[in-house]
Parts: C-alpha cells; sequence; structure tokens
C-alpha cells in the first residue's frame, strides 16, 4: 500500500476518554478511545456509488475489488421467489459498483462456482460489464449443498490476484453449513482473515445465526438478518453503498505499554461489540496490533483495560499509548495516523478516585447487554425458563438505561415487559422465529454515549 498524503485520505483522529484517577494501590486503569475518520468515503453527502462518483476524482475512489458470494443450494428454491430475490439483490448490488472497481460473482453449493467474469479472473466495472454480470445471473437456479468455507475460500484467491488496497465480499446464505465440517470453515476463516473483509446475511429463518455473525467477526465485517427475501435488493445496496465508501485498508490498532503494565482486553464497543484481545499481532517489545478493517468516513469506539503496578498517592504514568497504523509503502516502515494517552494518576481524593467516567460506564453497559442477550437467548432453547427470564430481564433493564431504543423493541418481542426500570418481564410463550433470529443477530449493536 503506498503511504498516504493528507489531501488524498480521510483525516483520523484519535481521542481519549477516561477517568486517570487511581486510589492508592488501584491497578485497573479503563478509557474509551474513540476513533474518528473524517473527510473520506463521500461526496457532498452522499454515498460513493456508480453515478455519484466517478473514479478520476482526485483523492477518491481508492483501487477496491469485490466478490459476491451468492447460496445457490437447493433450499433457494423454497419458495421459488428466494432465488429470483437473490438474483435482483446481486443485480443491485452490481449496479452500486463504482466505475474501476474489481469484481466477481460466485455461486456458492457444496462446491464454489465463478459465475462471472470466469477463469479466475476479476472484471472492471463499467457500463459493459455491469450488463454482461446481470446477463450471468439470468442463469443462476438453486441446486445442492452448503459449504461456505469453500465460496470463501473462492473469493480470497480471486480477491488475492488483484493489486488493490481494499478487498471486500458480500456473502448471503439461507440455510446451515451442512457440507462440510465447521473445522473446515473455521480453517477457511483463519486462511481469510486480514485478507479481505466480509459483510454476511441469512436471508428467511432456516439458517444458523452464529454461523453468519462469526463469518463476519472473523473477517471485520457486518452480519444481519433479512427475514424477508423482497428486502434484499435494499439490503445489498446499502452493503455495497458502504463498501464503496471505504478508502483505507488494514488500519490496525497499536497499543504500547510500559514494563509492569499487563493488556486485560481491547474491544470494539461501538458501532457494535467485537472482542480483539486475542487478534493482537506482537510487533515489537511491548507493542501489538489489533485489526480494523477498512475505513471510509466514521467513527468507531473501542474500550481498552490495563493493569498498572500498585503505586503511591501523588505518582503518575503513562499507562498506554494508542496509535493508528498503516502499513508502509513497498514494506517499508507503518505509517501512524494519528494517537492517543491512557494515563494513570494516583490521589487521596475519594470523589475523584472513585468516580466513573460515563463512556466508560455506557459502554461496560453495552457490552454487558450483548452478553445477556445471548445468555438468555440460549437458556431460552435449552428450556431454562428461570436463566432466560433473568438475563432477558437484565437486558431489558440494561437496553432503557442506556437509551438503546432499537434493542429495547427488538426484546419487546420476545419478553412481556413488566417493569423495564427493574428488568421485570416474562417470556412470551409463542415468539416468531425471524423475531428471535434478528435479535440475536442485532444483539451487539449498540448506541452512542451521548457526549
Amino acid at each position: 500500500m503506498a503511504n498516504f498524503s493528507k489531501s488524498t485520505v480521510p483525516q483520523f483522529s484519535v481521542e481519549v476518554y477516561q477517568n486517570e484517577f487511581l486510589p492508592e494501590g488501584g491497578r485497573e486503569v479503563n478509557a474509551i478511545v474513540t476513533v474518528a475518520s473524517t473527510g473520506g468515503g463521500t461526496l457532498g453527502g452522499a454515498p460513493l456509488t456508480a453515478s455519484a462518483a466517478p473514479s478520476s476524482i482526485p483523492g477518491r475512489a481508492p483501487a477496491a475489488a469485490v466478490v459476491i458470494m451468492v447460496d445457490c443450494s437447493g433450499s433457494m428454491d423454497y419458495p421459488p421467489t428466494k432465488m429470483r430475490n437473490a438474483r435482483d439483490a446481486t443485480a443491485a448490488a452490481i449496479d452500486t459498483l463504482r466505475d474501476g472497481v474489481s469484481f466477481a460473482v460466485v455461486a456458492g453449493t457444496h462446491i464454489a462456482r465463478e459465475v462471472y467474469p470466469g477463469n479466475g479472473r476479476l472484471a472492471t466495472a463499467d457500463s459493459r460489464t455491469r450488463a454482461q454480470a446481470k446477463e450471468a445471473l439470468r442463469k443462476l437456479s438453486a441446486g445442492g449443498g452448503t459449504a461456505i468455507g469453500t465460496w470463501l475460500r473462492l473469493a480470497d484467491r480471486l480477491l488475492g490476484a488483484a493489486d488493490v488496497p481494499i478487498r471486500h465480499g458480500i456473502l448471503l446464505t439461507d440455510g446451515r453449513n451442512e457440507h462440510e465440517s465447521p473445522e473446515d470453515l473455521h480453517a477457511a476463516l483463519a486462511a481469510c482473515a486480514g485478507r479481505f473483509t466480509c459483510d454476511a446475511r441469512g436471508v428467511g429463518t432456516d439458517w444458523e445465526v452464529k454461523e453468519v455473525t462469526s463469518i463476519a467477526s472473523a473477517l471485520l465485517g457486518t452480519a444481519d438478518i433479512v427475514a424477508d427475501p423482497a428486502n434484499l435488493a435494499a439490503d445489498f445496496t446499502r452493503m455495497m453503498e458502504h463498501a464503496m465508501g471505504k478508502e483505507v485498508a488494514d488500519v490496525a490498532l497499536r497499543l504500547w505499554t510500559p514494563v509492569g503494565v499487563e493488556i486485560k482486553f481491547v474491544k470494539q464497543v461501538a458501532p457494535t461489540v467485537e472482542e480483539l484481545t486475542s487478534r493482537r499481532t506482537e510487533v515489537g517489545p511491548r507493542a501489538g496490533d489489533y485489526p480494523t478493517g477498512s475505513w471510509g468516513d466514521e467513527s468507531r469506539d473501542y474500550h481498552v483495560c490495563v493493569e498498572v503496578p500498585r503505586a503511591n498517592v501523588g505518582q503518575e504514568m503513562l499507562a498506554a499509548r494508542v496509535s493508528l497504523i498503516v502499513p508502509g509503502s513497498d514494506g517499508g516502515a507503518p505509517q501512524v495516523l494519528s494517537q492517543g494517552l491512557v494515563r494513570a494518576v494516583w490521589t487521596d481524593d475519594m470523589a475523584a478516585s472513585t468516580s466513573i467516567n460515563p463512556q466508560v460506564a455506557h459502554y461496560t453497559g453495552q457490552a454487558e447487554l450483548a452478553q445477556v442477550i445471548q445468555q438468555g437467548l440460549d437458556a431460552r432453547k435449552s428450556g431454562d425458563v428461570d436463566g432466560a427470564t433473568a438475563k432477558l430481564g437484565r437486558a431489558v433493564q440494561l437496553a432503557a438505561a442506556s437509551g438503546n431504543g432499537d434493542t429495547a423493541k427488538l426484546l419487546a418481542k420476545v419478553v412481556d415487559v413488566v417493569d423495564e426500570a427493574t428488568g421485570t418481564v416474562r417470556l412470551k410463550a409463542k415468539v416468531a422465529e425471524a423475531d428471535e433470529m434478528t435479535l440475536e443477530t442485532r444483539s451487539t449493536k449498540t448506541v452512542r454515549v451521548k457526549k
């Protein structure tokens, strides 16, 4: 990847929100790191689309490649309109491609097959290739099994052949991954991680939520349910618009800590909760990189928690330095886009040392909200009524307290809320499968703290 000048990419900023004061002997330091990227990814507030963002605009429209993976297994024929909706959605996504973007379409069953352009190649988006690709979609039909790992590996081969910084996949499935082992899918995800990002969508209600969300999580993309296949085209258009807005790839959050400081966890907390602790790549003494994927015009929040050595009142130290890093050109030194500092100051002021930073408190609650929803739904599926009621009641309480109205509405389709302030709920006797799957799929979506 080439070095970036200020005139050609979004400008990145890092802000650190924390209460740096600790009581004597205190060790745990928490900080919310807000990363913002501005000045890229949109033109006059409109998404970068084929019509709105010609590739000739200086500093915009970086080289990119996209592979769309369409489930063509036998279940896509039930009802028959589902396959037609998938073809229409893929056509809508192709129409949203910017001129000059490399792209391909893959049909996924128990094997992966190139639909367009074929022969291991990528096409370059223009009016002619868009028309050809949409014509090729007419031949898509349903039949066969489901082995998603093979789809991802083919997408990886196609994207890997493109000399571009932004590599992205869109994956649609309507069923469970029944024709390969979980180990095969995990191996494919491990092989593809860091090589391209991928948004995953489940259509209908016969797919496995944890499979789809694990794909998006491993490949730093988004996951969602499209319960009604008729809504696929609108969803695919939004996904592709978002992908076309990406301008900087392979951005990493680099955490440097002094001797004696231990990292307890690093996680993204907005717009979704995503655990990053285990994804650390060591890059030198006391420094490690956490992947964040590609960026356009957007803002994300990260929760960093470290443990510092005990110290006396009056002492202070740098607990961590957070940097945004992109690879240097031709294997050279990485470029630092922005930095922020996490501090620790020991005090005997009880009010100062016991105050919880509002940002930290908010996102600690949002992370717990995502966790108790998952635990509550798992308990419900296993028949543990008391456990499900307790966990989902806590979720209702947290959603109300944090102002997460979207999650509150989804919870209200699964439980009857008696008192949201205390988290008193009753499980609904009958719950539509689509409502339960929507809650599970979107459980990690958070709301930003009100500053």
